[in-house]
């Protein structure tokens, strides 16, 4: 994808939007209301090319312009995010638990890549993967365009080790350690994942590491919500989920009883220098709930 004909600005990238076509100012007013209209005549919508659209610009359907959205109003995540790593490809850091990794619905300025954008003075930050906005952990960001697909390539295509904890209770009639292996599907518009009959594409190995109720998780694929909707499915929901198996509501000011699900550990043969890289996490689900 081209580069967006709109910078950065204060941590956060320009909208995207394709137009179904004709008069853009009546388009824009229709979908998006009395706000977009008053960016176009204000100049602050632009085209692909960076071309500033007015109130007579016609484009044709499938056709892009660009504009900055105005933030909602959002809780602030009062946590942190440690940087484990900086160089001059990539950022690693330890993600806290409600913060998002990217922009999505109502979490924009409290996300990690806003906030990390902000804090580091990185504007083409982007993240070669993502966590869940409940998970804490280790996340990695690439830190220039020019870098970023090698990176997330690694992700895509499974070529890096991820290990995860949780906590959860203890079955002693569950078998462990077990692969889990079945077919997870997320459908949008519906909060949870489920599991369906059909070709297996998630696979995850469950092992308890101590009678309390610690869990290490090591997933071979990467569906959407897996550990949890396999931690699940086993009959020990990871505590704190508030999606799985039942859904329940959480106040978006409510941080004390976060998901005990911990991204502790990757690692992979770099894509630039062939070195092998590891980055461990140092929080533990004993002390998430007071971090």
């Amino acid at each position: 994808m081209r580069p967006a004909p709109l910078p950065v600005r204060d941590g956060l990238g320009p909208a995207r939007v394709r137009l179904h076509g004709g008069p853009v100012l009546a388009e824009l007013t229709t979908r998006f209301g009395a706000p977009a209209r008053a960016k176009v005549l204000a100049g602050e919508v632009v085209d692909a090319g960076g071309g500033v659209i007015d109130a007579g610009t016609v484009l044709a359907s499938g056709s892009y312009v660009y504009l900055y959205r105005d933030l909602p109003d959002e809780v602030p995540v009062p946590f942190d995010i440690p940087v484990l790593h900086q160089d001059d490809d990539i950022v690693v850091v330890d993600k806290p638990h409600f913060l998002a990794t990217m922009p999505r619905g109502r979490h924009v300025a409290q996300t990690a890549l806003v906030r990390l954008r902000r804090e580091l003075g990185l504007p083409e930050l982007s993240p070669a993967h993502r966590l869940d906005r409940l998970t804490a952990g280790v996340l990695l960001f690439t830190t220039r365009r020019e870098v970023r697909g090698r990176y997330q390539t690694l992700f895509a295509r499974g070529a890096v080790a991820k290990t995860y904890l949780a906590r959860a209770a203890v079955d002693p009639a569950l078998v462990l350690p077990r692969l889990v292996i079945g077919r997870i599907v997320k459908r949008r518009g519906n909060l949870q994942a489920v599991c369906e009959p059909g070709v297996p594409n998630a696979e995850t190995l469950v092992e308890l590491m101590s009678p309390d109720g610690l869990y290490r998780l090591t997933p071979r694929t990467g569906r959407t919500h897996q550990l949890r909707v396999h931690m699940a499915s086993l009959g020990v929901p990871i505590i704190g989920d508030p999606l799985y198996p039942n859904i329940f509501e959480v106040p978006a000011d409510d941080f004390s009883a976060p998901l005990q699900l911990l991204a502790q550990r990757i690692e992979f043969d770099d894509p630039l220098t062939g070195l092998r890289r590891e980055f461990v996490s140092r929080r533990a689900l004993t002390d998430v709930v007071a971090s």
